[in-house]
């Protein structure tokens, strides 16, 4: 994979841990965005999933 085809940061720059310790921005847990660089591309496949359940869930009544 190149760096133009890279999974990007879901991170939109709107910073704030809830009490869970995800970010109501991006809806990535402090552990995901700690360890975004670091992650595989693979990984951070997995994290934009997660982030994306996080979101769907969240916006449920």
């Amino acid at each position: 994979m190149t760096d133009q085809e890279s999974v990007r940061s879901p991170c939109i720059s709107n910073c704030c841990l809830d009490d869970e310790d995800i970010c109501l921005g991006c809806f990535r847990h402090i552990d995901e965005i700690v360890g975004w660089h670091s992650a595989s591309e693979l990984d951070k496949v997995k994290i934009i999933k997660n982030c994306d359940e996080r979101l769907v869930n969240k916006a449920k009544p």
